[in-house]
């Protein structure tokens, strides 16, 4: 009898033991797939095609991020004393954080920035604090010119990836209008703040967004 017990306690202990490692196999499983959701914003590419067009879109987007943070650290660097310098700074930290997250999709996706990021951090800088030396009229007009380049290259992807597939790139999408959204209103406060009080603002607008177009062009593909 006691044989008979100790056999029916062996087969429920391996019973229950094997129930509860499937349990913590289904567990983990879970887990790992949450964790490799938690930031997985983009998924895998289908075919090369669709790889090179990520790459390109998470490339530029970086250099543009990149490029944005470094004039306003130009125009801090002139104004950040002034009366100008809290919503300066207050933009700035938006672009931080749209560039800490670049950063991270750029790691997850094994995505190479582009080559001239060392030419656009003395340009970005060049650009912030020449426009702030002209006043705060000429930071907003500068503001204006490059959130409005930003705002319309982030509304062609978004038309891009919704003609793609918008259910693939749910995550994508919500991303890049996110970031829309908040240089669309960089370029209303620079309006509010006299940008177009700067003389020859259509002229330094032109020019700026000129640039803009160009940086666009080559990071794609540098």
């Amino acid at each position: 009898m006691q044989t008979a017990a100790l056999r029916v306690f062996c087969h429920w202990s391996q019973s229950n033991s094997t129930a509860m490692i499937r349990q913590c196999l289904k567990c983990r499983a879970l887990t790992l797939q949450q964790s490799s959701r938690a930031y997985g914003v983009i998924p895998p590419p289908r075919d090369s095609e669709e790889k090179e067009m990520v790459h390109r879109m998470l490339r530029v987007d970086h250099a543009g991020e990149y490029g944005a943070n470094r004039i306003y650290a130009g125009q801090m660097a002139v104004l950040g004393r002034s009366k100008t310098g809290p919503f300066i700074q207050e933009m700035w930290d938006q672009e931080k954080k749209h560039l800490e997250k670049f950063n991270e999709m750029l790691a997850e996706n094994r995505v190479r920035p582009t080559a001239l990021l060392p030419f656009w951090n003395i340009a970005g800088f060049v650009l912030g604090a020449s426009s702030a030396l002209l006043g705060k009229e000429g930071a907003m007009a500068c503001t204006v010119a490059v959130e409005e380049s930003i705002t319309e290259h982030y509304n062609n992807q978004i038309r891009t990836l919704m003609e793609k597939d918008p259910e693939r790139y749910t995550e994508l999408l919500q991303v890049i209008k996110e970031f829309r959204d908040d240089e669309m209103e960089h370029h209303d406060t620079g309006l509010e703040h006299d940008a177009e009080n700067v003389p020859g603002y259509w002229l330094l607008k032109n020019a700026i967004q000129l640039g803009c177009k160009a940086a666009i062009y080559v990071s794609q593909r540098i």
